[in-house]
């Protein structure tokens, strides 16, 4: 997303500025699911080897959003293309 955001001459910040300038820009939904979101991101990633309910739990609400992650990967792939051709 940052990536995106430099290319749409944004300047790219913490993620939750740039979860708020990518749902302006129609990239997202909404900023404050996606900041939800990227808050599942250390419990999968980190602590999953010492708490498997923790995980699991994670691993529960992460696919709550999965409509959302495939939704926006497809506008963002979109909006890049559109890029590039131009």
């Amino acid at each position: 997303m940052p990536q995106l955001l430099l290319v749409l001459a944004e300047k790219p910040g913490a993620a939750l500025h740039n979860f708020d300038r990518a749902e302006r820009l129609g990239l997202i939904e909404s900023a404050e699911t996606w900041f939800d979101i990227s808050k599942l991101r250390n419990p999968m990633v980190h602590e999953y080897i010492e708490n498997l309910a923790l995980l699991t739990s994670a691993l529960q609400a992460g696919h709550q959003h999965v409509a959302a992650l495939a939704n926006a990967g497809q506008k963002m792939m979109a909006e890049a293309q559109r890029l590039m051709a131009h």
